[in-house]
């Protein structure tokens, strides 16, 4: 049976702040993807996911919601025949690994499913987003079901607030120096300690007035030059976002990364942001010379995510 594609996603803009209402911009990223898929013979890998989905299983099994339900005699008859996730999304990358595998689940399991052809209307979308956001708290806590989404449609979304999403037109990509690109840390990062962290954050008055007065501020304003092709404007507002989550992000940029980060800042050949929630995984970078950025971090891996 062949089944669906999945694509990895990229919040390029509004990690932490869409928790407070702030504007958040994410991409699919077709670079990576997952597919369910099944085997006579499980092992390695393929037997780990298969288990996994046996537990995501239960769990599916004993969500009790008006949102969604699902045939669950077949998703475990499936499970049972040997089906796993095969996926190329590297886990821990904040790129949404388990968001790719909760929109495969629903695709194939959901009854009434809400589907991508259909005119995606404003309340379908928040109906999506809080049924997605409920079936991935699985993975890591409490989610807010925008990983999955994004895979589902394989669409842009402008996320204006929690209560307000759109499908959003990007610029196309020119064949100019500028670039968005991943930097690997090559560590493994993991969302439900950093939320905390930033939760516990959040109960201080200081820390609140930053996010609101800087940090939502210049997230706001990069989205809209991007979304505008504003790319002077831009580069000059990641910069500014870039200070802004060296100061008070630094439990979420891995210890190694601090000096690389502010280095950026002080050469502008770079500017660094938060890739998800840190602590890890991927760094996502801005550049309006990628050739001189490749230059300055010829020591770590970069992937090229966006052409300006």
């Amino acid at each position: 049976m062949k089944r669906p594609l999945f694509y990895a996603k990229i919040l390029l803009f509004g990690e932490y702040g869409i928790i407070k209402d702030s504007k958040g911009l994410a991409i699919p990223f077709n670079t990576y993807r997952g597919a369910l898929k099944t085997t006579a013979h499980l092992e390695g890998a393929a037997l780990k996911s298969n288990q996994n989905l046996y537990k995501y299983y239960h769990y599916i099994s004993s969500l009790d919601s008006d949102l969604v339900s699902f045939n669950l005699a077949e998703f475990k008859q499936d499970v049972e025949n040997g089906m796993y996730f095969d996926s190329s999304i590297p886990q821990g990358y904040g790129v949404g690994s388990s968001g790719a595998l909760v929109a495969s689940i629903y695709d194939n399991y959901a009854n009434d499913k809400i589907t991508v052809l259909e005119n995606l209307t404003r309340e379908k979308l928040l109906k999506l987003k809080a049924t997605f956001g409920l079936m991935e708290s699985f993975f890591h806590g409490k989610s807010s079901g925008l990983d999955p989404l994004n895979s589902y449609l394989s669409l842009p979304i402008l996320i204006n607030s929690k209560d307000n999403l759109e499908p959003a037109g990007i610029p196309s990509q020119k064949e100019g120096k500028g670039a968005v690109f991943l930097l690997d840390s090559e560590q493994i990062g993991e969302t439900e300690p950093m939320v905390n962290i930033f939760m516990n954050k959040m109960k201080n008055e200081g820390f609140r007035k930053m996010l609101s007065e800087e940090f939502v501020l210049h997230t706001d304003a990069c989205i809209e030059n991007f979304l505008q092709g504003d790319v002077k404007s831009l580069f000059s507002n990641v910069k500014s976002l870039s200070k802004v989550v060296l100061k008070n992000f630094k439990p979420m940029i891995p210890d190694a990364f601090h000096n690389v980060w502010a280095n950026g800042i002080k050469t502008n050949d770079y500017y660094l942001k938060l890739c998800g929630s840190g602590g890890g995984g991927y760094i996502l970078g801005f550049t309006e010379d990628y050739p001189k950025a490749q230059e300055s971090l010829k020591d770590y891996k970069l992937e090229l995510v966006y052409r300006f």
